[in-house]
């Protein structure tokens, strides 16, 4: 019997201009499936453009979302961009991990977080005022908060910023929009998280 997932975040996980099969979570259950773990097609909560409080305000809005047998969630970009704290996005990404700790049962060995790719090594970040150092540098405090976050929970933290920044120059890995990640930047990503994901999957 399949598995239920639902994936939570903002464009990265929408899959802003890539189409539907493109989104890493939609990759992610497909590899899953390929390699005999039965997992139904995502269920998706997230827009582009949203930060942190306002998946949360989506998620109260889209309640009762029940009980899920696999969570991911990915989130924080937003906030980094619209230049708020590292302290502020901290309080409000643990809520959030708690809540998809919630939705998987209860049980963090079924949640798995990724970390934020950093937008500033793409040619959209080089246009920015900030600066790609300033933008990859305030992304390293939240993907470090982050990742201790999900550690002091026990939940799987897959990082994928260095990967973000070592296939930023390649314009097959980017969009038109040359910010948001292709379909192949994503498999990119999935290849990271599949075998974590596997090993999460496979515990009773």
């Amino acid at each position: 019997m399949a598995r239920s997932y639902l994936a939570l975040g903002d464009s990265y996980t929408i899959g802003e201009a890539v189409p539907e099969s493109g989104r890493w979570p939609v990759q992610l259950a497909a590899g899953l499936r390929a390699r005999g773990i039965g997992l139904d097609a995502p269920r998706i909560v997230a827009t582009t453009g949203w930060t942190t409080d306002e998946l949360a305000l989506a998620l109260d809005l889209a309640e009762p979302l029940g009980e899920w047998d696999f969570v991911s969630l990915l989130i924080g970009v937003n906030n980094q961009y619209r230049g708020r704290s590292a302290a502020q996005y901290a309080g409000e990404y643990r809520a959030l991990l708690e809540r998809a700790i919630g939705y998987a049962r209860g049980r963090p060995e079924r949640v798995l977080a990724l970390s934020i790719p950093d937008w500033g090594a793409t040619p959209f970040g080089a246009q920015d005022k900030r600066g790609p150092a300033t933008i990859g540098a305030e992304l390293d405090v939240y993907n470090i908060t982050a990742g201790e976050i999900c550690a002091r929970h026990g939940v799987a933290f897959v990082d994928i910023a260095p990967l973000s920044r070592e296939l930023a120059a390649d314009p097959a890995m980017l969009a038109e929009d040359g910010l948001h990640p292709s379909a192949r930047m994503y498999a990119r990503w999935t290849e990271l998280a599949l075998p974590v994901a596997q090993g999460l999957l496979g515990r009773d």
